[in-house]
C-alpha cells in the first residue's frame, strides 16, 4: 500500500476514513479491528485519524449512523401503496442490508448491544420506520394506538429474527421474509390487511 498522503477537505477525509473503517469492520470481528490498521489503510497518521474519531467505538458509531442514514430513505412511504406492500419493500431493503453488512450488523446488535450511542442509532431507525408505517396505515383514534403497538413489537421481532438468521443461517432469506410478513399480518388489526 502506498503511503502517499493526499490533501482532502475535511468532509472528504472523514468519508474516506469511514469507508476504510467500514471495510475493516466488514472483514474482521470488532475486537480485531485496530485504529492503527484504519490509519494505515487510509494512508494517514494515527493522530489524524484520532482527530476525526476519538476511539474505535466512535468510528464504528459514525459508520453505523451513516449506514442508517442511507438505509432509511429506501423505506420512504408512498401513500398510494398498501401497508403490506410497503412492509415487503422495507423488509427486502433491510434483509439486503443485513446480508451485505453481516459483521457490522452483528457488532452493533451483539458486541455493542449495551452501548448507548449505538442503541440510540438503532432505536431512532426503528422509530422512523414505525412512524412511516403508521402513517401509511391510515388509521386514527384507538386503532392507531393498537397499530402503533403492533408495529413496535413487529419491528423488534424482525430485528431478532434477522440477527438469528445472520448468526445461524438455519433458515433461508426467503423464509425470514415470509415469516416476518406473516407475523405482521397476524399482528395488525384485520382491516389493516386490506389497506
Amino acid at each position: 500500500m502506498s503511503n502517499t498522503r493526499r490533501r482532502l477537505d475535511p468532509d472528504s477525509r472523514r468519508n474516506e476514513l469511514l469507508d476504510v473503517g467500514a471495510a475493516l469492520f466488514a472483514e474482521l470481528p470488532y475486537d480485531e479491528v485496530r485504529m492503527d490498521q484504519v490509519a494505515e489503510r487510509a494512508a494517514v497518521s494515527r493522530a489524524l485519524l484520532y482527530r476525526y474519531f476519538g476511539s474505535k467505538r466512535d468510528l464504528f458509531a459514525a459508520i453505523y449512523q451513516r449506514a442508517a442514514d442511507r438505509l432509511v430513505p429506501e423505506t420512504e412511504v408512498d401513500p398510494d401503496v398498501p401497508l403490506t406492500e410497503l412492509a415487503t419493500a422495507g423488509l427486502e431493503a433491510h434483509i439486503d442490508y443485513f446480508a451485505a453488512n453481516r459483521r457490522t450488523v452483528l457488532t452493533a446488535n451483539r458486541t455493542l448491544s449495551g452501548d448507548p450511542i449505538i442503541q440510540a442509532i438503532i432505536n431512532e431507525e426503528l422509530a422512523v420506520l414505525r412512524r412511516r408505517m403508521l402513517e401509511a396505515s391510515g388509521v386514527d383514534g384507538h386503532q392507531r394506538d393498537v397499530t402503533s403497538a403492533a408495529l413496535q413489537a413487529w419491528l423488534a421481532f424482525v430485528r431478532a429474527i434477522c440477527l438469528d438468521w445472520l448468526e445461524n443461517e438455519a433458515i433461508s432469506r426467503a423464509e425470514v421474509r415470509d415469516v416476518c410478513l406473516r407475523t405482521l399480518l397476524a399482528a395488525l388489526p384485520a382491516q389493516q390487511h386490506k389497506r
